[in-house]
């Protein structure tokens, strides 16, 4: 009547027959050619004791011996790691030795209570005595319960059928201490799933036969087809039962374990994390020289030097502070702007002390490494609170750059965002940088500084800084008034109040104050982003109409584009087009080169991503705004990949033209700003002021400035995982991004023509490695990808007549992409087996098919650029 656990029989040995394979492959790959391993063994088991008061406490010895190790697959021999070589060989003869060692159980009711071996074993051996210990450990009767093995403390449910008893194991529930870190958006980050399960066949109260499986599957969310996985299996089956010892007297389990062997300590069940050694590993110095040829400017838009990027990272990440010192101390100028990038992405303490150690913000001379340092932290995948600690103390220390300061306030902002979703709004490094923040903002005067610390909050989307946002949105001039607005709009719509709303409707029908059209245009896209009433709707349409001669047509596209690409309001849109005061001829007639449309640059299975282009003319022909969005999103999260918008003010006076209505006092001013990657970086002047303007436009050569230009980490992920068997297995995917962008603005008089473009020159390579480290094996897959594309982003304006003629050309250059698969397995030795897959091909170009208007305009354009070079002489 042993209904509580199962039972050994008194002076029996038990012979069992045990094996453990391992398997990584592609997620959909068949096991049959997977790489892998397997240990098989003999396993004897006895019952050493029973509690003459509880019959159902026991002891029980578990001895490992004929230790086999093997391809988990049939292999040719001259593709077999292990093929000549015996299982000392192999392991060594230390670890076999204590791997044939017995370890004794306690189980009280099915459970393990104590789990007993001897205190100075190599770790691994230890490990997977805990994997065959914990297959002894369970419960006859249905139910779940939480229970410590090998995994940890983990959720378990039994299911019991007769003889039959089935163990599922909810493994990420597991509580047990493991390394890792996971990547700042959803989309950029990696999905796994793990799942485990046990089926014990019973016969005469103990166990006849186990079959234990566990997998994990790894994939890249933006690229589901990247990924991989892991099969770990166990199977122990009953071979024989024979005469056995006899059982050892004793009331108390201590003596019983001190009379058998006074060597054993209880140890716990859960593994012991285990310290993989890097042998015959380059130094950070010497790593660098392999690949510090890719990493010079020019070549900043190639997959090598995204790849170079990545594989430093990786190394940084085992270097000490002086390592990475002695890297940085030996580079020149041109190359230390990449290592600056390297350095500040590996956010390990040793790369975060030297790079602060080796930068001085009190010597101007050093800025552009300065910018690049506050930049890589803005993009950091996994901040840590010491990172804002330490940009806080210099932000209140010297600086001899005001450039430089207005980065750093504005990547402040970004951290505290980074870190308060995950939880961390409450750690005192980000209430204190929030603090300064909001306060400094209060008590500033001058212009520039208002600028900055709006810039802040709109990387940082506070809510509690809305209520100053909108003080500063409504009653400021310009400039900072269309920061605040902008900021604004940056902020989930659940944020965006009733008294946000209220604001946005007296900016944009201009209830209190005359205000600049980009700053209605961007208080009415909020109104229309934020689930709009219907009388809201009304009130901006009944508008279209009496605004200036371009607000107009501006406004009439934008609610044409939310019709066309079924944006969330385009419901309330529509209802309201039913009345005929709103829609009519008259208001829908409206001319103009304003225009702003959405469309999709890709659609694929997990993620897709959209352009948003808007552009906003005064009523003199002259570019006012134009913005250029990147979305990329899936199911359910969203990404802001990057947003570009060249802003110009006060430029009537050169061709001797009318500024519109609110616009008379403006300074002359061309500038652009940019979003990448969720993150605002500091914006960029052209020029400031009449006289800048004169001195440029003389000189202009039309060669774009340079806006962005580095490598970014866009995909961080590293998980440590502890396998039921045994072994650890460890799971790293790194993705780089090498990144060129470049506006410029030509101006010519002569024509009457302005020309604006933006080149975004991108490399991407993501590395994917997933290992199982046995320390006398390796066995993984390695998955990359790399893709180089450029996308060009063109706007001509002739502005000698009205309406005057404005072709925009967006285009995609044909784009290499490679991937590869490489499965390996590898001895201490250096012996090696290696297969690799791959494919490569060329994406085809493609020229984006904005809206009809602008495809009838640019014919225009395009035909006045011909005729008037065929009538010259």
């Amino acid at each position: 009547g042993h209904t509580t656990g199962p039972s050994l029989n008194n002076d029996k040995l038990y012979k069992f027959a045990y094996s453990t394979e391992m398997y990584v492959d592609q997620v959909k790959a068949s096991l049959q050619k997977s790489t892998g391993y397997r240990i098989s063994s003999g396993v004897d088991v006895n019952l050493l004791w029973r509690n003459p008061d509880n019959d159902d406490d026991q002891l029980v010895k578990i001895m490992i011996r004929d230790v086999r190790i093997e391809n988990v697959n049939e292999r040719p021999a001259d593709k077999n790691i292990f093929k000549g070589k015996s299982t000392e060989k192999i392991i060594g003869k230390e670890y076999l030795k204590a791997l044939q060692r017995p370890i004794v159980l306690e189980l009280v009711r099915g459970k393990v209570r104590n789990f007993y071996s001897y205190q100075n074993e190599p770790v691994f051996t230890q490990n997977i005595k805990r994997g065959l210990a914990s297959l002894f450990q369970l419960q006859l009767h249905s139910g779940a319960v939480r229970e410590v093995d090998i995994s940890g403390k983990c959720n378990t449910t039994y299911h019991v059928r007769q003889d039959q008893v089935t163990k599922v194991k909810a493994l990420d529930s597991c509580e047990l201490e493991n390394q890792g870190f996971t990547s700042h958006n959803q989309i950029l980050d990696v999905s796994s799933k793990a799942t485990s399960a046990t089926v014990y066949v019973l016969e005469d109260g103990f166990i006849k036969s186990i079959k234990a499986e566990e997998n994990y599957v790894f994939f890249l969310n933006f690229r589901r087809k990247t990924g991989a996985k892991i099969v770990s299996k166990q199977r122990l089956e009953l071979k024989s039962v024979q005469a056995g010892p006899g059982l050892m007297a004793g009331k108390q389990v201590a003596s019983v374990i001190k009379t058998l062997d006074s060597s054993y300590v209880a140890l716990p069940l859960e593994a012991e994390p285990v310290k993989s050694e890097c042998k015959k590993c380059p130094s950070l110095s010497e790593l660098w020289q392999t690949i510090r040829e890719h990493m010079y400017p020019e070549k900043l838009s190639k997959a090598e030097a995204a790849r170079s990027f990545v594989s430093f990272i990786q190394n940084i990440r085992k270097a000490t502070k002086e390592e990475i010192l002695q890297v940085i101390r030996s580079e020149n100028n041109e190359l230390l702007p990449q290592v600056v990038d390297a350095v500040t992405s590996a956010q390990t303490p040793a790369s975060l002390e030297a790079v602060l150690e080796f930068l001085d913000f009190k010597d101007a001379s050093t800025s552009i490494l300065q910018e690049r340092f506050l930049y890589a932290c803005g993009f950091a995948s996994h901040p840590s609170e010491m990172l804002l600690k330490s940009l806080t103390a210099k932000f209140k220390g010297d600086i001899a750059n005001e450039e430089i300061r207005e980065t750093l306030v504005i990547v402040m902002g970004a951290l505290i965002r980074k870190l308060c979703d995950r939880e961390g709004c409450k750690l005192p490094a980000v209430v204190e940088a929030k603090r300064l923040i909001l306060n400094r903002l209060e008590k500033a005067k001058k212009d520039d500084n208002v600028r900055m610390y709006l810039l802040a909050l709109k990387n940082a989307r506070l809510p509690e800084a809305i209520p100053l946002l909108l003080k500063y949105a409504e009653s400021e001039e310009g400039p900072i008034s269309n920061v605040a607005a902008t900021a604004l709009q940056r902020y989930d719509p659940s944020f965006l109040t009733k008294e946000v709303k209220e604001t946005m409707n007296r900016i944009y029908h201009q209830n209190r104050k005359v205000h600049e059209k980009t700053v209605r245009t961007t208080a009415a896209a909020i109104i229309l982003n934020s689930n709009p009433s219907y009388m809201e709707v009304k009130n901006i349409l009944l508008s279209i109409g009496e605004l200036p001669l371009e607000m107009n047509k501006y406004m009439l596209s934008m609610i044409q584009d939310i019709l066309h690409f079924e944006m969330p309001s385009s419901k309330t849109v529509r209802q309201v087009l039913k009345d005929m005061r709103a829609h009519n001829y008259d208001r829908f007639s409206k001319t103009g080169s304003s225009s702003a449309y959405s469309g999709y640059i890709t659609r694929g299975p997990d993620v897709s991503s959209t352009y948003s282009l808007d552009i906003l003319y005064s009523g003199s022909g002259i570019l006012r705004r134009s913005n250029l969005n990147i979305h990329v999103f899936d199911r359910s999260a969203e990404l802001h990949a990057s947003q570009v918008v060249i802003e110009a003010q006060g430029l009537e006076s050169i061709i001797a033209a009318t500024p519109d209505e609110g616009e008379e006092n403006l300074d002359s001013f061309a500038g652009m700003s940019a979003i990448l990657f969720d993150v605002q970086l500091r914006p960029v002047t052209f020029f400031q002021g009449y006289g800048d303007l004169m001195s440029k436009m003389f000189s202009a050569t039309g060669d774009p400035i340079n806006v962005v230009r580095g490598l970014i980490l866009l995909t961080d992920y590293s998980q440590e995982i502890q396998l039921q068997s045994g072994p650890r297995a460890s799971t790293e995917f790194l993705g780089g991004l090498a990144i060129d962008i470049s506006g410029g603005m030509e101006f010519s008089l002569w024509y009457r023509e302005s020309k604006t473009n933006v080149k975004n020159r991108v490399a991407v390579f993501t590395i994917g490695n997933i290992e199982v480290d046995s320390f006398f094996t390796k066995t993984g897959i390695e998955t990359t990808l790399e893709v180089e594309t450029t996308l060009d982003f063109i706007s001509t304006v002739q502005f000698s007549e009205y309406p005057f003629l404005v072709c925009m050309q967006m285009d995609r250059v044909e784009s290499p992409f490679r991937r590869y698969v490489t499965k390996y397995e590898s001895l201490p030795s250096g012996r090696r087996y290696t297969a690799r897959r791959g494919k490569a091909e060329l994406l085809a170009g493609n020229e984006y098919p904005l809206h009809q208007e602008n495809s009838n305009m640019c014919r225009k354009v395009f035909n006045a650029k011909s005729d008037s070079s065929s009538n010259w002489f």
